[in-house]
């Protein structure tokens, strides 16, 4: 046990020597910082990891492929020592401490003059955490962990520094389970004044805005109450001229049949900051979960996301139903439950066999999730026979039945 706690500082290295010695998994696993604090690395080792030979070859890092040699920390600002030969990484630390230069081992860190961190990042905020004593990783690790997810989510603020991200946020809220919308979309939705929320969004994330967001629902049911894109994009102009900060949160991905470049367009003809955050797409996150890799070597490279919100027979449409038929690849089809014996009969007779494997995902990633499997011959008539409901992801391709074959 050490007498007094490890004094924190932050080093800036831009440009500046350092050394490591030694090319394992411990200098894998601290080289990517050092690069990204600017420092000018330099590794002494006879072998290093293929990631760490990778980083050399990019130019990150300079590599002496050889072992260390006195006089190696020669105008070095710190050195980080991480060899399996205790006493070379005896010897290396005390030039160390003749050299007067900062260094950590990662065998022994009683005898280091400095420690490693657990660190974190988050927008602009850097999160670096010791123990008192002596470094006990798991602990630091785990509180690390801790304070940066709290960042990133928004439940750990301080309310009289509560940040505001100006205009307007448009992010994908992912497939529907909450725990799958991106970081960054989780954090501006806690740093919102106002929500305009579609009905396919992560309902469950809106249980968590303190109750002075208002939650506007934007919600379009098929063939029910819709909010038209016009006063969509007249509420996103609305609030945000009136200084507040506006998530528009949808469902998906915004760019992937979410008329996100629409309200961004809208929102740039007035003039007002618009930050996209891609979310996670149904297209290939609800296959999954449902057990359907889109791509599987040897059955399908290639996959093909389309619209089926108007038939094939529809002067509106524009998919190339024909072509599609010719692909070997996977058909997913998004918006398509009511339009699916239509489709599936335009592709079979296009020549698609009839006997393609076809799944239909409902309510993909939430508990309601349900799978029901047919063919491109029956899908029709077991989609209306199962009542099968929107949303569903409709997955066509050999790779329906990949997990049953495995």
């Amino acid at each position: 046990m050490v007498e007094h706690p490890a004094y924190p500082v932050g080093l800036r290295l831009t440009g500046r020597r350092v050394v490591v010695v030694g090319g394992g998994q411990v200098a894998q696993r601290r080289l990517p910082a050092l690069i990204a604090a600017g420092a000018d690395v330099t590794l002494v080792s006879p072998s290093a990891t293929p990631s760490v030979e990778a980083m050399t070859d990019a130019g990150e890092i300079r590599w002496e492929r050889r072992r260390f040699q006195d006089g190696d920390l020669a105008d070095t600002w710190y050195a980080l020592v991480a060899t399996a030969d205790t006493e070379a990484n005896e010897r290396i630390s005390a030039e160390a401490e003749r050299s007067r230069v900062w260094c950590v081992r990662a065998d022994d860190a009683t005898a280091a003059t400095a420690w490693t961190p657990a660190t974190g990042r988050s927008e602009g905020v850097t999160v670096a955490v010791l123990t008192t004593d002596t470094p006990d990783p798991r602990r630091s690790a785990a509180i690390r962990d801790a304070i940066v997810e709290g960042l990133r989510d928004g439940t750990l603020v301080a309310p009289q520094q509560r940040t505001r991200t100006p205009g307007v946020a448009l992010v994908g809220g992912g497939p529907g389970d909450p725990d799958l919308i991106t970081v960054r979309g989780r954090r501006l939705l806690a740093e919102a004044d106002v929500v305009i929320a579609d009905r396919l969004g992560p309902r469950d994330l809106l249980d968590e805005l303190p109750p002075h967001v208002e939650v506007i629902d934007a919600a379009k049911i098929p063939y029910g109450r819709f909010m038209a894109q016009e006063a969509i994009n007249n509420a996103l102009i609305e609030h945000a001229k009136a200084g507040k900060a506006v998530v528009r949160l949808k469902g998906g991905d915004p760019y992937v049949f979410g008329r996100g470049m629409e309200e961004l367009q809208a929102l740039a003809a007035e003039g007002i900051t618009c930050t996209v955050v891609p979310g996670i797409s149904s297209s290939i996150s609800v296959p999954g979960a449902a057990g359907i890799p889109v791509t599987h070597r040897g059955v399908a490279h290639e996959f093909t996301v389309v619209s089926g919100h108007v038939g094939p027979d529809d002067p509106r449409s524009l998919v190339d139903w024909k072509s599609l038929a010719q692909l070997r690849g996977t058909l997913v089809v998004l918006m398509g439950v009511d339009k699916i014996g239509a489709i599936a009969e335009a592709l079979v007779a296009h020549g698609k066999d009839p006997a393609t494997p076809v799944a239909l995902v409902q309510e993909g990633t939430t508990a309601a999730q349900r799978r029901v499997d047919a063919t491109l011959g029956s899908v029709g008539e077991v989609a209306r026979a199962e009542e099968v409901k929107p949303p569903a992801v409709i997955v066509i391709g050999d790779v329906v039945t990949v997990n049953d074959r495995l």
